[in-house]
């Protein structure tokens, strides 16, 4: 009896946990959909390269703003409420994307998509905490990473191949009947697995928070943050914003952002190397690209099919990752990890322009094997190491930095290759001639590489002090009330 009461708990666990993933997975692949047609997106509505860019930039800001109040959302409504109103509001902007008339449309549908993927990001991690027992969270986690990383591989090429046969709408088609699936799926098996505390709504913390994160967020977002005063000014501005955000967290009794996570060593740990690796990684997935078609001359299909092995043997990886880190331990897939992403940024600093195509799809697969063995098993143990009222809260600060992050490293890692290549012209005896302008991107490539290359060593000893989390019985897995 007590054997079937369990297999129909697995069941009903495995089945939420598909809910969830099939929801993600919408989610992701239709944000990785779009890059491909934004050249004949720029010719049909007649906009700007820089205009057109806001489809990307306008979905990394909006969901930058939103995941930190996600924590409160998840103390005044059910895990069904919140994944059934993120799909909603996910379906109701893909269809607006699909029949809009103009840019101004596709762009507000957009900011709709985004709205309900910022609900989905950590509502799925804080379920799967809830859901899974201490030992078979990495696992859980790494399933989730998969879903992640499996959208950006197939994105490209899926929507190259629709944009060739069909158009640009059919992106947004293709996606409707999927976010339906989910959503029907969801109301048959989706349970709630939190406890509604229904705190008091602090809505100066909510405006601190969306003026702070919007500002920064857009404030990196300009094209040349180094010489644009209005991109500095956005920063300063949000800065402000954050630093009275975290005074009147520690003020007010219930707080819109829980910052006492901070007082568990391992997850301020992980929220340090979570930050140095995003910034690193974002950074080099951006200027990777530069360097082979700009130093190379190699085409941009070659330059697709060169990064995609990094991402599929990342997809591959995080499952098996997340199952090493349950079973050994966090530190015996972190260090690897953190040494391979360092021999992976050594090997870039020294490119030049006669470095191999095999050479430099061998770096790129090791520096995303490294990263699969660190994100991933990092985040989740961080949080294990929270109590279970303060999961939210962590969950949001992690997915709160990776976007901060992310758009801090490109800023900076792109302004300081700018910064070599304007160096070396200057000294250069003919600036003009394509040989040197092509050195001189060369030149601040492998200054960035070096640098981060120096980063990576640094949370490579961060590495060495993450270890296995012991975490409050409170937040173990969940109970057989709220299963039912």
């Amino acid at each position: 009896m007590n054997e079937q009461v369990h297999d129909a708990s697995v069941m009903k666990r495995e089945r939420m946990l598909a809910a969830l993933l099939i929801g993600a997975f919408v989610a992701f692949l239709s944000e990785n959909l779009l890059v491909n047609a934004f050249p004949g997106l720029i010719r049909e509505f007649n906009v700007a390269p820089s205009t057109i860019q806001w489809l990307s930039t306008g979905y990394m800001l909006v969901i930058g703003v939103l995941v930190p109040v996600t924590a409160l959302l998840q103390q005044w409504f059910t895990t069904r409420q919140i994944f059934m109103s993120a799909m909603a509001l996910f379906l109701a902007g893909t269809c607006l994307c699909a029949v809009s008339p103009g840019f101004e449309i596709l762009l507000m549908g957009r900011v709709v998509q985004a709205c309900g993927t910022g609900l989905l990001i950590p509502l799925m991690m804080n379920t799967i905490l809830a859901l899974y027992p201490l030992e078979r969270r990495g696992a859980a986690m790494g399933l989730m990473g998969l879903v992640i990383m499996v959208a950006p591989v197939i994105g490209p090429a899926l929507s190259g191949l629709v944009i060739d046969t069909l158009n640009w709408r059919w992106l947004f088609y293709m996606v409707i009947p999927i976010a339906l699936f989910s959503i029907i799926f969801a109301f048959m098996y989706l349970k709630n697995v939190t406890e509604l505390t229904k705190p008091r709504v602090d809505l100066l913390s909510i405006a601190m928070s969306t003026i702070g994160f919007g500002s920064v967020i857009y404030g990196f977002s300009r094209t040349n943050v180094w010489t644009e005063p209005e991109g500095y000014s956005l920063i300063v501005i949000g800065s402000l914003f954050l630093l009275l955000l975290v005074w009147r967290q520690f003020k007010i009794k219930e707080p819109l952002i829980d910052l006492s996570v901070f007082r568990h060593p391992t997850f301020s740990l992980v929220a340090a190397l979570v930050v140095v690796l995003m910034m690193v990684l974002f950074a080099t997935t951006t200027l990777l690209p530069i360097y082979m078609q700009d130093v190379m001359q190699l085409t941009a299909f070659t330059t697709g099919l060169l990064l995609m092995p990094g991402c599929i043997l990342n997809a591959m990886l995080m499952p098996v990752t997340g199952k090493l880190c349950d079973k050994f331990g966090p530190r015996f897939v972190i260090v690897p990890g953190l040494l391979l992403i360092a021999i992976s940024l050594w090997q870039f600093a020294g490119i030049d322009s006669d470095t191999a195509q095999g050479s430099v799809l061998f770096n790129h697969v090791l520096l995303f094997a490294g990263i699969s063995f660190v994100v991933m098993p990092a985040q989740t143990t961080g949080l294990n190491q929270l109590p279970r009222h303060l999961v939210a809260h962590g969950t949001a600060i992690y997915n709160t930095l990776q976007q901060i992050a992310g758009g801090m490293g490109i800023a900076l890692f792109v302004g300081i290759m700018s910064s070599g290549a304007n160096r070396y012209l200057h000294n250069s005896l003919d600036p003009t001639s394509m040989h040197e302008k092509t050195q001189s991107i060369l030149t601040g490539l492998q200054t960035v590489f070096w640098i981060e290359f120096i980063l990576a060593i640094l949370v490579l000893v961060l590495g060495w002090f993450i270890k296995k989390s012991s975490v409050n019985i409170e937040s173990d897995s969940l109970n057989a009330q709220n299963m039912s």
